[in-house]
């Protein structure tokens, strides 16, 4: 992390079905973002993925081998100021974790892989900072990746509807434009396809409108690029003009005899399934006219990161929302929070406890209660599932399952499998951060009187030892008899805890 003084650089890494890209730049005193490079390379995840959903040796090779490169660039920037995320083949793929454990070697930073709602909000993000902020009413903005679609109807900076549609340039190409064939029937079952995809929410957008439309990324730059340098029109898409192309395209018969102005060698193989989605979008939805944006997803993830550096992290937004719509008693989860923290500080050096986690256990403190919502029964389970399958803008999937798995472990029984949801490398780490929480709600217990203070914690590997300040055994028999139950729960994972 930035140590607060200006400037400062930051990274931001799209690991997308497609391609690569990577933007580093500098953020001056005035927290204004000025881009220094741009680096984007062809990797095509998304055709390494066999009919059993897992990446191939060749397509997980060219992706290190880009990722590497990349991580020349930014080797001696702290991990804080890179964020690096995967999207919709890492969503899909069944050996995505094997493979980010070779792709975080080589970049030498970690990666996230994000929901494909979240991705829409970092799109949209880095396309609203793009535009003019004198720019009123709501604005459309639409991004086709390799294998997912990103819809957004948002004002200003904030995005107030979003979808991921898995549909996108190179998925589509694929399944309907094999070995290069261009014929129209190729393109009347791509088209109808996407316009199956588009239906669940083609009437709620057009209802709610837009005054603007917006594209971002490869997909419809190459489509702008190609209207302009045929000849169709110098700026601006409409569905005429893509009519035209797509015609073009049709009369060349295959990608091997296609030549059209504009569109480079390495965009050609993907273009038609690309063309197609837009295409159908643009029918489903009653779009005139698509303007093209300079930001993206990685952008977005610029002001994102940025926004963390001023105290305005969309994370903390997130759980205040779920706390208001599930009810949760704010003050009680504060103070949950606040002892947990406390141990967390007291045993980071002992467990070798990496900083971050705090985070992550300080908001599994404010939200363990949110499964209350739906039943007093078992609600730490209801409260995982919820976890791990809400939207929560700004979560990774990652921290969404340790959210997940934080809450869902809280209290009652535990069992080691109940951290599967995590890597097994994760498990001493994910083990230690549920015993703290499970004893700082122990220590609320009551919902009213302060935690018992703790004079001393003296701990080693799956053991802790609490000496209290007061005299647990003779003056709180309802604590003890909490201390004596939480003993034999811990003994199930191979803890012991001792008071």
């Amino acid at each position: 992390m930035t140590d607060g003084q200006a400037p400062y650089k930051l990274a931001a890494i799209d690991l997308g079905s497609n391609s690569f890209h990577m933007i580093v730049a500098q953020i001056d005193a005035f927290g204004q973002v000025n881009v220094l490079d741009r680096l984007r390379e062809s990797v095509r995840l998304g055709g390494g993925l066999d009919a059993k959903g897992n990446l191939g040796k060749a397509a997980q090779q060219r992706a290190v081998d880009c990722l590497r490169r990349f991580g020349e660039r930014i080797r001696d920037f702290p991990s804080d100021n890179v964020a690096a995320v995967g999207t919709n083949t890492l969503r899909q793929s069944r050996n995505a974790r094997d493979f980010l454990h070779l792709a975080e070697a080589a970049l030498g930073h970690p990666i996230a892989v994000i929901s494909g709602r979240e991705e829409a909000r970092l799109i949209y993000l880095g396309v609203a900072h793009s535009l003019a902020r004198d720019q009123q009413g709501k604005r459309f903005v639409m991004d086709i990746g390799g294998g997912s679609t990103e819809l957004i109807i948002g004002q200003g900076f904030e995005p107030l509807h979003l979808e991921s549609l898995r549909m996108g340039c190179v998925s589509s190409s694929r399944a309907f434009f094999p070995d290069g064939k261009l014929g129209k029937a190729c393109w009347d079952k791509a088209i109808t396809a996407a316009q199956l995809e588009l239906r669940p929410i083609k009437a709620s957008y057009r209802e709610i409108g837009w005054e603007s439309a917006t594209g971002a990324s490869g997909t419809i730059r190459a489509v702008k690029k190609v209207i302009q340098q045929t000849g169709l029109a110098p700026y601006g898409i409409t569905l005429e003009h893509m009519y035209k192309v797509r015609d073009m395209m049709i009369d060349a018969g295959h990608v091997d005899k296609l030549k059209l102005a504009g569109l480079s060698d390495e965009r050609k193989p993907v273009f038609a399934g690309g063309l197609a989605v837009l295409i159908a979008t643009f029918e489903a939805l009653k779009i005139d006219r698509m303007y093209v944006s300079d930001g993206a997803l990685r952008e977005g993830l610029i002001y994102d990161r940025l926004e963390r550096y001023q105290h305005d992290d969309i994370r903390d937004k997130t759980v205040r929302a779920l706390q208001q719509r599930f009810q949760v008693n704010q003050a009680y989860a504060e103070a949950v929070q606040k002892t947990a923290h406390k141990l967390f500080n007291r045993c980071r050096d002992d467990w070798k406890l990496p900083g971050h986690l705090s985070q992550l256990l300080c908001w599994a403190a404010d939200l363990h209660e949110v499964g209350l919502a739906i039943s007093h029964s078992s609600y730490h389970k209801h409260g995982g599932y919820l976890l791990a399958n809400a939207d929560l803008p700004g979560f990774s999937t990652e921290e969404q399952r340790w959210l997940s798995v934080l809450v869902r472990t809280h209290r009652q029984k535990l069992s080691s499998k109940l951290f599967e949801l995590l890597d097994a490398e994760h498990y001493q780490n994910a083990l230690y951060l549920s015993v703290l929480l499970r004893l700082a709600v122990l220590l609320h217990r009551s919902h009213k009187e302060a935690a018992p203070r703790i004079e001393r914690l003296k701990l080693g590997k799956n053991r802790m030892e609490v000496q209290f300040l007061d005299d647990v055994r003779g003056k709180k028999p309802l604590l003890l008899a909490d201390l004596e139950r939480e003993q034999a729960f811990l003994k199930a994972v191979k803890f012991e805890l001792v008071f």
